[in-house]
Formats: structure tokens, sequence, C-alpha cells
């Protein structure tokens, strides 16, 4: 079973600690055990050489014996170690544990010391030993004791239990453990609350991606925070806000074109049916082919420009600059439009005022471009209404723009006007041949030669398009 994306963050982080902490804590029992034993080691070397120096004194009359009982004693008692003093074959004879202080013996003296732990040099005997007398490994120090004449009489020991440091040892790990418990349970709470903080926004996603193949596009993911999680919510909010966008003008576009292609087929339809079967009269059937052949066109119209879309979209068409006269093709494209301009008693300024530029582009792709623009200039321009042309140039760019006055574009749809299957009002350009893809084409085009086309409208006055392209594609 695959782990899921909160269990694999959450158990690698605390795997990843727990190491961290244990390697730690092996680091520090390494060092702490050295710096131990060395002191350990130090401390019984310097009891040994304190003995060493006392029974030497001794030796040479000035130091009794009693007294040098009491000061092994003492020195056993502080540094909490067991010092006592072997002669020549082995045998201890001085010892400063209770035991030999109330019998004059005790278990230091049960064995003799090897003779191969007698005679050792001082800065040799760092070792851990049992000398014939311990069950169990002890720090021990030996510091040979030498008469006058240098002939050595004796060896003292100083020793110490292993444990001694493995208690302490304990203790501290115990200390270590403690210490270190509340706050790696306080950053396991932490740890959790972070990966489930930034793991559920990927769930969310998920579970939206999962909605949205279904066709529910409902789902948002809340945005909590100001980081790339937050960043990332963010972008699938507005991917999803455009996949609604784009869901409704697909479904918009179906209903306009269902609706485009069903009323003339049915007008169609039933006036060729009414002038076969004789229920149209003869000398109202040329009015009717008339009506008939208007509908063809308008069908015609719908077809070229789903078939525009579609090349445009799948990239099949390919530029073929040439150079030509753009005012020209303007005029002439205005020029078509005369009988819809004059029918509307509509107002052209501007015309007269372009001066002749020559263009290098693809002449047929920026005809349609401006009749695009040319044709919705005089369907939405007012009755008596004025349509103004401008062309401005430099040593790189045309800017062409149509203004016309109106109903206008309300604010809020601007962004969207270049939109495919958009209609700014539906119940506005029903009656208009309205198919929603001539901006998408105009856009298109625009941009596969290198230029930009920008909207402007305020509402009740006017409505402009203004188109950059560069003058040698």
């Amino acid at each position: 079973m695959r782990l899921k994306l909160f269990k694999k963050y959450f158990f690698t982080t605390a795997l990843i600690i727990i190491f961290s902490l244990t390697v730690m804590m092996m680091i520090l029992s390494f060092v702490l055990n050295n710096y131990l034993s060395r002191t350990k080691y130090e401390t019984l070397g310097k009891c040994s050489a304190e003995a060493a120096d006392y029974i030497t004194e001794m030796a040479g009359g000035e130091i009794k014996k009693e007294d040098l009982k009491k000061t092994l004693n003492v020195l056993s008692d502080v540094a909490d170690v067991d010092i006592f003093l072997a002669d020549n074959k082995g045998q201890v004879v001085l010892c400063s544990c209770t035991e030999w202080n109330e019998k004059g013996e005790c278990y230091h003296s049960e064995q003799l010391i090897p003779e191969e732990e007698l005679n050792t040099e001082s800065e040799k005997s760092f070792k851990l030993k049992t000398l014939n007398i311990y069950r169990t490994p002890h720090y021990v120090v030996s510091k040979q004791v030498k008469n006058e004449s240098g002939t050595v009489v004796g060896t003292v020991f100083s020793t110490a239990p292993l444990s001694s440091i493995r208690q302490l040892m304990t203790t501290v790990t115990k200390l270590y453990l403690l210490s270190a418990a509340i706050p790696l349970i306080i950053m396991f709470f932490a740890l959790y609350a972070m990966t489930y903080r930034l793991t559920k926004p990927l769930k969310q996603m998920s579970e939206a991606s999962k909605a949205m193949a279904k066709g529910d596009f409902s789902k948002r993911i809340p945005v909590t925070s100001d980081d790339e999680i937050g960043e990332l919510a963010v972008s699938f909010n507005q991917m999803t806000n455009s996949l609604v966008q784009l869901e409704g003008m697909r479904k918009s576009f179906v209903a306009n074109v269902s609706h485009e292609l069903k009323t003339p087929m049915t007008t169609i339809g039933g006036f060729i049916d009414g002038i076969l079967d004789g229920t149209i009269e003869p000398e109202k059937q040329s009015y009717y082919l008339q009506i008939v052949s208007d509908e063809v066109r308008r069908l015609s119209r719908l077809v070229q420009s789903m078939l525009s879309m579609a090349k445009l979209e799948s990239g099949e068409f390919v530029l073929k600059p040439e150079l030509f006269d753009f005012r020209e093709l303007l005029c002439t494209i205005v020029v078509s439009q005369e009988q819809r301009i004059e029918a509307a008693k509509l107002n052209i300024t501007g015309l007269d005022e372009i001066q002749s530029v020559s263009v290098n582009a693809d002449k047929d792709l920026i005809h349609q471009v401006i009749y695009n623009l040319v044709d919705n200039a005089v369907k939405f321009t007012n009755e008596t209404g004025t349509i103004d042309f401008k062309v401005k140039t430099d040593s790189k760019k045309l800017t062409f723009t149509i203004t016309n006055t109106g109903k206008g574009i309300p604010e809020s749809e601007l962004p969207y006007v270049f939109e495919r299957f958009y209609k700014v009002d539906k119940s506005r350009s029903a009656n208009k041949n309205s198919t929603g893809l001539g901006l998408y084409i105009v856009k298109t085009i625009v941009k596969a030669h290198g230029g930009s086309i920008t909207a402007a409208s305020r509402e009740n006055q006017f409505t402009a398009f203004s188109v950059v392209l560069p003058l040698n594609n």
C-alpha cells in the first residue's frame, strides 16, 4: 500500500530528527566517557603519587605508619577510590578500605597481585585491570615506591570500579533523554501540524480536480498563507475560475450555434416547402427566395467563422506576407459596407485624413481583421451615430484605431471580449448574427503577426479597438 504524502513527509522528517538525536547522544556519550575516564585516571594518578611520596617519607622515618594510614583513608574518601600498598611479592600490606581498618586484612589481601603488574612504569599504568583481586575490570593506576638508594620496595595501587563511570553515564543519559523528551514531543506536534498544513491544500486540490473531472467546478481551495502553497492555491482557484468561464462560454456557444443553425434551416425549409407545394404564390416566390438566400449566407458566415477558428487553434494557417497599401485595403472594406452605413445613417470620420502606408503582412488575414472590426462597428453603432478611423505610424509599427458611438461595453466585460464564444450582451447581439468568434479570430491573427489589440469603452458613449501591427513581418 502506497504511503500518502502526509505520512511520507511526517515519518521521514520524524526519522531524521530521531536519527539526529541518537547520533548526538552517541557523540555526547563518547566524548563524556573519554572525559570522565581521563579525569578518573588523573585522580588515581595523583592519589598513587601522593601515597607513594608519603610511604617514601615514612621509610625515611619522618612519618608514622598510623599517620600514613589516616592519609590513605582521607585520599580514598575524598577521591572515592581504593588505595593499597603491595610489597615486591604482590602481597597487600596496607589498604585504605574500611574492612582493613577493622580487621587488618581485606579482600584485597586475599590474592597476590601478579608479578607483571608490579614494577610497572607510571605512564604505562593507566589500564583496565582485575589484578586477580576484582571480578570485573577496574581503572588501575600504580606507582612504584623506592627507598633512598633507589631500590623498589613496593607498589602503590589506586583503583576505581568501571561501574562508577557507567552510573554517571547512565545518569547523564537519563537527564539527556528527559530534557529532550519535552521539546521532542512539542517538535512532533509542531511537525504534525506543519505537515498537515502543507498537505491539506494538496489533498483539497486532488479532491477538487476529481470533482472537476466529473463536471463540478464549485470547489475552491481556501488560501491560508502567502507562501508557495498559498500561491499554488491562488493559481488553482484562478484556473478553476477560468475553466468555469470557459465552460460557460462553451455551453453558451453550443446553444448559440444550435440556435443559429436551427433558425435559418427552419426558415429555409419552410419557404422551400411552401414554394414546392404551391402554398407561396408565384409572384411572391422571388421575395421569399431572397430571404432564403440571406439565410444561406448567414449559415455560410457561421460555418466560415468556425472553420477559421479551427484552423487558428490547430496552427494550420501559414502567414504569406506581401507588401500592400493599408489605407487602400481599409477604404475598400468600408466601401463594401456602404449600403449598411447609409441604411443606418452613420457618419464616417477620419477616413479622408489617413495617408497611404505600406505594410508587409498577410493581406487576406489583415483583410479579415479589418472587416471584422468594421462589421462590429456598423452593427453596434447607434442610428445616426459616428464611426471614426485613425492610423498612426512610426519607423517600426502601425497603429489602427476604430471608434464607434453607441451603447458601449461594460467595464467588467472588457477583459473577456477577445475570448472564444464570448458575447457581451446576448439580448443585444441575438439579432446581429453574432457567434462570439470574430474578436477571438482578430486577436489570434494580430498576435500571429507580432502585433497586439486592445479595447476601450465607456457605456452609452463609445467603443474603441486599437490594433498595433509591425510594418515589416
